[in-house]
């Protein structure tokens, strides 16, 4: 039963039919029925807090708060660190509020953004856009972990040869470009095991977690008012990695520090060696703000995920837009320049007890890490189990008895490893940039299109978002992507055309229902409404043909033929199939309306199908002229084919057995009728035509589903025996003639 058919019929046989043998346990935990709501509560359980703040706030709150915040503001000025901000925000709240219309509009399931792409805009768009993001969250959480390190080694790494040490460092670890691999390593193991265990052991985690960031930025913001004047020794890395002391002042809330913060200054970026710009470190700040999604990714883990993500998302968002700027704010107003661009984690140093922000950086990072590995995790499971690229993810559907996808974790944690070996954050940072502005378009495209589409399943409760504010969110994305980097821009589009190339021609069937279906619905019905009849003129006339089709195997070339006749008009295929409706359970014609388009499309036709039931092939054509089209768009030509005799020629076996396609092939659907000649039924009385209709129906029924070449011979044989009886019926009456006169 596929979701064409009558809704009420559709519903009622979906429910009773039996459950597919491969659901794993975790898909059945998602049925809203009442003997397995205890089996659901056993998996979705984080709430508002633990499912949706907590875990936002910290993908947030992660390298930007304590290791680029100085960073940003040093290079780019106050000023357009708070446009880069306000920028940064409109971006995401714009995304925001389109996650918050998509994920109230009905039930939402594990694969956060993914998912809601997916039912939104059909399986080609939301697997290419899931895979997209699936890489934006391992890049992510190799980000995070990178971080880490770079805060680890500034504060316990021995210092390369030729460098000079920092008094006051504990250098104990060995330093180097593959010693940072190994530290990332073990630190993104830590993150691997506290996964694999499972969404509440990540949930009660990240809540520690959260109290010591929140420990830490209280820290912080007291230590700007209490802490007066310092002087801070710092490392001056140049270009060539070479180090010599040097110094810089944290001078306290001073107006001339302000004035001097204001402006841009850009220059060379002491860990890469590259030189800054506004696009380089908007890169670098956009990832503070690409953990939107951190809440909507464990969607398959909430109790009530519609009621969860919108509050939860956007009390996060607020917060954290208010700390980024209070901090820049502060940083302008009280540190030198020169300690800003010259020392990243400067908040330890000026900081009441600068052992707290460590543990903080190294916490939040932590948590950031953790947050994008489950996330992508979340989304490759998701992509498995919609089976949309075969038997490639197979065995990321593995998952434990508690319903974790544990194959799934593992196969993101490798694919972190492979992109630790990029080695620096900034290096990575624009990447993983845009592919998060790319997601968030499409999650703004997602909410248009239902928008527009008018669509009568879309109706969110969450009301606070209009098609201005979902365009605004795709041009801003856009924007900022080629500002970033055109070329990784180019590359991660083409990407991802590619993928959807992919799924559309490879992918299997799905029955989620195709945006673009509701928007070409949307506009037809507007035209149409404008298509006037009484502004027809002769000279604009076109051929609107409805051809009759009784044998569709022995009439390809007349459909053929008309559809090279019509040029631009309208076609319609009219079947008429014998019977009444009354003694019937169900329509008859439903089941074979995925046949005969399977027809259109192995033809190469532009045409229509339109069947109907009738008690006689004359009463079901008339039906047909009555009832075929809309509006200005109805048939003006009938066609008919030329009554024949011989025996019908089957001329679709050649072309099935190269087309293979599962509509039309014997046995796997419902059968093409099959049904006697329209000139033949049509002139002669009631009790023939049933005669006819009788041995169609025999045809229909037989061993070859009516698709046979055994067909067209028994339909031969059917109309010499009405032949026949017409002929005795003719001779009988003449004789009749003779002995009246």
């Amino acid at each position: 039963m596929s979701e064409k058919a009558p809704l009420l019929h559709y519903r009622l046989t979906t429910s009773a039919s039996p459950e597919p043998k491969d659901v794993s346990k975790h898909s059945r935990a998602k049925a809203g029925r009442s003997g397995r709501r205890s089996e659901d509560r056993t998996v979705r359980k984080l709430g508002v807090v633990f499912g949706v703040v907590i875990p936002t706030l910290l993908s947030m709150f992660s390298v930007v708060v304590f290791l680029r915040i100085g960073f940003v503001v040093g290079q780019a000025g106050l000023y357009q660190s708070i446009a880069m901000f306000l920028v940064a925000y409109f971006i995401i709240t714009m995304t925001v509020l389109s996650v918050c219309a998509i994920s109230t509009n009905g039930a939402l399931d594990a694969g956060g953004a993914y998912y809601m792409i997916s039912r939104a805009l059909g399986p080609e768009f939301g697997g290419s856009i899931g895979i997209m993001f699936f890489f934006a969250n391992v890049c992510g959480s190799a980000l995070y972990v990178l971080g880490l390190v770079e805060a680890i080694m500034s504060a316990f790494g021995i210092p390369e040869e030729g460098a000079t040490a920092v008094a006051g460092h504990h250098q104990v670890l060995p330093s180097g470009y593959w010693w940072s691999v190994l530290y990332g390593t073990v630190l993104l193991f830590l993150c691997f095991i506290v996964c694999l265990v499972g969404a509440h052991i990540y949930a009660k985690a990240t809540f520690i977690i959260f109290i010591i960031v929140t420990t830490v930025l209280a820290s912080i913001f007291i230590s700007f008012f209490i802490v007066g004047p310092v002087v801070v020794i710092l490392p001056d890395t140049s270009v060539l990695n070479s180090t010599s002391l040097s110094i810089a002042n944290y001078t306290g809330f001073r107006l001339h520090t302000l004035e001097v913060n204001l402006l841009p200054s850009y220059t060379v970026d002491y860990t890469t060696g590259a030189m800054m710009s506004f696009a380089t470190v908007f890169a670098v700040m956009f990832n503070g703000c690409t953990g939107i999604m951190a809440g909507s990714n464990m969607s398959g883990d909430l109790k009530n995920p519609s009621y969860s993500i919108p509050r939860g998302t956007l009390a996060a968002v607020l917060i954290t837009f208010i700390t980024y700027n209070l901090l820049s704010l502060l940083a302008a107003w009280s540190c030198d320049r020169h300690l800003l661009q010259r020392d990243y984690s400067f908040l330890g140093d000026i900081n009441i007890w600068p052992p707290l922000v460590t543990v903080g950086i190294y916490s939040s990072t932590m948590s950031a890490a953790m947050s994008n590995l489950i996330g992508a995790s979340r989304i490759l499971y998701a992509l498995s189990k919609d089976n949309l690229f075969g038997g490639v993810l197979a065995l990321a559907r593995k998952t434990s008895r508690s319903g974790n996808p544990w194959a799934s974790v593992l196969v993101s944690w490798l694919l972190v490893q492979v992109v630790l070996f990029a080695g620096k954050l900034n290096t990575i940072a624009g990447i993983v940039t845009i592919f998060f502005l790319l997601v968030y378009a499409a999650v703004n495209l997602a909410c248009l299109a239902l928008e527009w589409a008018s669509a009568p399943n879309f109706r969110p409760s969450f009301r606070c978002f209009t098609w201005h504010t979902c365009a605004l969110g795709i041009l801003g994305c856009l924007i900022m992507m080629f500002l970033i980097s055109a070329i990784y821009a180019f590359a991660s589009i083409a990407f991802m055309l590619l993928l959807l190339m992919l799924i559309h021609y490879l992918g299997p069937i799905s029955n989620w229902g195709y945006i673009s279906q509701a928007l070409i619905f949307h506009q037809v019905r507007k035209y149409l409404l404008m298509l006037d009849v009484r502004k027809d003129h002769v000279k604009f006339w076109r051929p609107q043909v409805l051809l009759m089709v009784a044998n569709p195997r022995s009439c390809t070339g007349l459909m053929t033929f008309i559809n090279d006749l019509k040029k631009s008009g309208l076609y319609v295929l009219g079947h008429v199939k014998l019977g009444l409706l009354d003694g019937l359970p169900s329509d008859p014609l439903q089941s074979h309306y995925d046949s005969w388009l399977s027809l259109v499309d192995h033809l190469n036709i532009k045409a229509f199908v339109n069947l109907t039931l009738a008690d006689s092939v004359q009463h079901g054509v008339q039906n047909l002229l009555f009832i075929t089209g809309f509006g200005g768009m109805r048939p003006n030509t009938i066609v008919l084919g030329f009554y024949d005799d011989c025996t019908p020629q089957d001329h679709l076996q050649a072309g099935l057995r190269a087309s293979r396609d599962p509509c039309l092939e014997t046995g796997k659907a419902p059968p093409l009728p099959v049904c006697g000649g329209w000139l033949q039924s049509a002139g002669r009385g009631g009790e023939e035509a049933q005669g006819d209709a009788k041995g169609a129906e025999n045809l229909s029924s037989g061993s070859d589903g009516g698709l046979g070449p055994g067909g067209g011979a028994a339909l031969a044989e059917t109309r010499r025996k009405g032949e026949r009886e017409s002929r005795r019926v003719c001779t009988e009456q003449g004789k009749g003639g003779e002995r009246r006169s």
